[in-house]
């Protein structure tokens, strides 16, 4: 009887454990567990219930992040002309950069090479929609495509850290200012 009742709980908990990961890594990558179970309010053994190794919660961090991302851009798209759809995905973008990068800097190289192939396709067919909905509205170029956007996101992995907060955005600015048309009104 009281199996039903748990089950939301251990769903909270695992998401209250997800959560306090991310905003951990955002600070740090490098972060304990024990830290992480003190932030999301759950004891050790919850954690480790949920994820039996660190690897394991980095990894659920980060495919919920591409998750999150790939969801979003129909959202937008719904919400907002193309080009302001495209901004405020590039805004989870940067965002989703930032904590990418705690997450594969605290992942053994293979673990993480895994996790980039398996986002690579989803985050570009995301991209692609939302150029594409651009391109048929006439403000995107008709001469880019999703993965060349993506080559100049990913020069963004270049910043330090402490660069990050003061630089990710103008740059990607420009980057969105490149692919707009440029007889299109802004």
């Amino acid at each position: 009887m009281s199996a039903p009742a748990r089950r939301p709980d251990a769903a909270r908990n695992r998401t209250r454990i997800v959560e306090a990961a991310r905003a951990a890594l955002a600070e740090s990558p490098h972060v304990h567990l024990n830290e992480i179970a003190k932030r999301a309010g759950v004891g050790q053994g919850t954690l480790y219930r949920n994820f039996p190794n660190r690897e394991a919660l980095l990894a659920e961090v980060y495919r919920r992040d591409v998750e999150e991302l790939v969801t979003a851009a129909p959202a937008l798209l719904a919400e907002h002309q193309p080009v302001e759809a495209l901004r405020h995905w590039l805004d989870q973008v940067i965002d989703y950069a930032e904590i990418k990068r705690g997450v594969l800097a605290a992942l053994e190289p293979t673990a993480w090479q895994d996790l980039v192939v398996q986002s690579h396709n989803p985050i570009e067919g995301a991209l692609t929609h939302l150029l594409d909905a651009g391109k048929t509205a006439g403000s995107i170029r008709t001469d880019v495509d999703a993965p060349g956007v993506l080559l100049l996101i990913g020069y963004l992995s270049r910043l330090e850290r402490k660069e990050w907060k003061t630089t990710a955005r103008p740059l990607m600015n420009v980057i969105l200012d490149g692919l707009r048309r440029q007889d299109a009104d802004r």
